[in-house]
Parts: C-alpha cells; structure tokens; sequence
C-alpha cells in the first residue's frame, strides 16, 4: 500500500500534514516520478457526501495499489462551492480541475453528482466536464467514469441518452463477467457490486457505438463497459468504490426527503444489502411510513439499523478490479515510453 497524496500547490506551515489519508511522516520514502502512477480524482460529490466520497475512493486504491506506488491528486469542476464540499478540506487539498489541462496523468477517476436537471447538457458544470473528458482522452493512458459521470460521458462522447428505470437500482446486485479483457482477469465469473441508480444505458446502445460491456446484471442491465481509444475509457455504472455503510446512509438520506415532503414515495429498502432481522424491522417502518412522517420515524429507522449486520460482499472483487486497471496503466505506460521502471512495477506478484 503505497498511495501518495499530492500537496505540491499547498502552502503548508513547517511539520503539517499533507493530508488527514496518508501524513508526511508516515514513512513512505520518495519514489521518483518514473517509478509511480499520477492519478487524478475528479470529486464532483456534494454535502457531507464529499470527503465521504474522496475517503472511499483512496481507501479503494490503497488496497487494490499493493506495491505499486501511487501519487494522487485531487480536483474538482469549477463552480462547487465551499459549503456543498467541506469548507476548509475542500480549500486546502483541491485544485480546479482547469489545473488538469495543463498537464499529464497517467489515470483520472470522475465521480458523478446528483442531477438537477432533466437534461444533463443542461447541468450549469456541463461545459467545464466535456472539457476535462476531452483532455483525459488525449492526456491519459486510462480514465475511470462513476454513475452519472459514465452517463454523461457516453452522452457528449455519442449522443447515448439514459432510460430511466421503473424503480430505482439500489442494494448489492449480482453481476456476470462477460467478454474476458484484462480488467476482468482473475474475476470470478459470478461477483456482486452495490449500484444506486435511476436510469442506465442500454447494451444495444453501447455495442452500436464501439462500446464493450465487460459486465452486467444478472437481473438484467449493464454494470461495466469500456471504449478503447488512444486512451482507454472505463465506465462504472455501479459504485465498486462503496464502504460497507454508504447504502445504508443513503438510504436515511431518502427516508428524510420523503418524511420532509421533498419526494411522494417512501424509498426501497436497498436489495440484498441488510440481514432479516434488520430488513424485516426496516420494512414494518416503512409500512408506518405513509401515516406516521415524522423525525420520530427518522429516530427509529435509525434504531433499527444501529446494528445491522452488512456483508460487505463486493470488496474483493471492486479491489481486483482497480487492481487490473492500475496494472492496464502500467502496462500502456511501458509500452509507450518503454520504461523499465513500469516493467519492474507490472512484475510484482498479485
């Protein structure tokens, strides 16, 4: 585990951290920029999501990473503003993401952010995320796009539009490994991602346009594709990056929007995620619901999942697959500059 994170256009005091994931004085030796992967986080989250988001993404590249050194930086799209992401976190780690077009990396990892429009062209960060994935296929060997992130992505890129979905794809879903590709090696052919999501892209879409699906729901839809461009393009539609909690989180989230009144529903229960004792308890709430919308409600919902019991399932899986995209980005690195210090890095036993 050799994740470094980027503080180069800080202005630290003498003996402060670097950052609250990995301090200064950890330990880790300097490595020289040939021997390390730069990767670029795109966090686009807001609220308390935000660092919630940074936390689950650096925690999932620190475990996939092993002994491959790993130098981050964070970034995000101009206009978000102090109080959506954290205040003096977000001041002191995060650099506009115009700061990208004047560089390289050797990976990038967009997340997405809760739509406010019906049309995403329509979103006012549009023009700002068309300009960063325009240069992160000229200016990456690989980059990764998350949920809306992917949608939005394959809609500038190929006018793919998203069909939204009866009810919400929300829990722990099985999914099926399909056409093999190096991302996929070592992959059982059976594994489960959490996925939270109204809308998704149609497989026949996709393969129309030059896109491959890698995996898809068991139940039906698509969880993984890619495009092989000068860069390769990597599309989540599921959340491999999640901790054990944040379905849970989310889930209070949208409890407290239909007690306030903000949506007419009572949300699922996110499939396949909690154990009986705590679905059956969560579901006898949700029947109280309709009569009983009230911070009351919120406190026992909260109760009933104190101790629920969460088989984080899709762990091991999310690890080897960020695992194989940071041994992709080796390998087109060696095979673009024929660095012998990536050769040494893609040996290292997995």
């Amino acid at each position: 585990m050799v994740v470094n994170i980027d503080s180069s256009h800080l202005t630290h005091g003498p003996g402060s951290a670097a950052h609250p994931h990995r301090p200064a004085a950890q330990g880790h030796r300097l490595l020289r920029a040939s021997q390390c992967l730069t990767i670029g986080l795109v966090n686009n989250m807001a609220g308390a999501a935000f660092k919630a988001t940074e936390s689950q993404f650096v925690s999932l590249l620190d475990s996939a990473s092993q002994d491959i050194p790993i130098h981050v930086s964070f970034y995000t799209l101009p206009g978000l503003s102090l109080a959506e992401s954290g205040g003096s976190h977000f001041a002191r780690h995060y650099q506009s993401a115009e700061a990208l077009l004047d560089t390289r990396l050797d990976g990038l990892i967009v997340t997405g952010r809760e739509p406010k429009m019906a049309d995403l062209r329509d979103e006012p960060y549009w023009g700002s995320f068309t300009q960063v994935l325009e240069w992160a296929r000229a200016n990456t060997y690989s980059s990764i796009w998350s949920c809306l992130a992917a949608h939005a992505a394959v809609l500038h890129m190929d006018g793919i539009g998203r069909r939204k979905s009866a009810d919400k794809n929300f829990g722990v879903f099985e999914c099926v490994r399909g056409s093999e590709h190096p991302l996929t090696q070592d992959l059982p052919a059976v594994f489960h991602i959490p996925h939270s999501r109204w809308n998704g892209i149609g497989q026949d879409d996709l393969a129309a346009r030059g896109y491959s699906v890698l995996s898809r729901l068991a139940a039906d839809g698509v969880d993984t594709f890619i495009k092989q461009e000068e860069s390769l393009l990597v599309f989540f539609q599921g959340h491999p990056e999640y901790e054990s909690d944040t379905l849970m989180r989310e889930y209070r989230r949208d409890v407290w929007r239909y007690v306030k009144g903000e949506t007419g529903t009572h949300p699922l229960l996110p499939g396949d995620y909690f154990d009986l004792m705590t679905e059956d308890a969560l579901i006898t709430l949700r029947n109280e619901a309709p009569s009983r919308r009230s911070t009351e409600l919120l406190r026992r919902i909260a109760g009933a999942m104190e101790d629920a019991k969460i088989e984080n399932k899709w762990r091991s899986p999310a690890t080897r697959i960020y695992r194989n995209w940071l041994r992709c980005i080796i390998a087109r690195k060696s095979e673009s500059t024929g660095n012998q210090d990536a050769d040494a890095a893609l040996s290292v036993s997995v």
